[in-house]
């Protein structure tokens, strides 16, 4: 698709497409958003290096602001068929949340901004440290366990 169709499609101005292509812009989510939706892609597709194609694993810097530390980085993707519920946990130190397995095609999104939770998958312990995300299908018996000293803060989204 030439830079003139996808600008009429978008509605984004060639210009910026160019400077976009070149890098030398620091374009805004939501013309982001458009570009993808005239190339009929999701938003990771165009920020995601192309030899990673792991949708758990995206973690790339969509947006930086004028101020040096203010950015947006996209970590993860999951496709919903219902919804998605965003939880705010803190676990104490010592504390275990056992969990049920869910429904075949939920998946859950964890990001931890204080501590280190450890995400039992089974018998086998993942260990998420501040500022680490992780997501795994949860329709498997996992649990939520601080072993460290200080409380455990995190998003957890579920999938559904």
């Amino acid at each position: 698709m030439s830079q003139s169709a996808l600008a009429e499609l978008s509605g984004v101005s060639r210009r910026m497409l160019v400077a976009i292509e070149a890098g030398e812009k620091n374009v805004s989510l939501t013309t982001l958003d458009r570009v993808a939706q005239a190339l009929d892609v999701a938003f990771s597709d165009l920020i995601q290096a192309p030899d990673a194609r792991d949708p758990s694993r995206i973690n790339e810097l969509a947006w930086t602001g004028k101020i040096a530390g203010s950015k947006a980085v996209l970590l993860s993707k999951a496709t919903a068929s219902r919804e998605v519920e965003q939880w705010e946990w803190c676990l104490q130190p010592g504390e275990v949340y056992p969990s049920e397995p869910d429904a075949d095609g939920w998946s859950e999104q964890i990001y931890v901004f204080e501590g280190c939770l450890t995400v039992m998958l089974g018998d086998v312990a993942n260990n998420i440290a501040a500022g680490e995300f992780f997501m795994f299908a949860s329709n498997q018996p996992h649990c939520y366990r601080n072993d460290g000293p200080v409380a455990a803060r995190f998003v957890r989204n579920v999938v559904i």
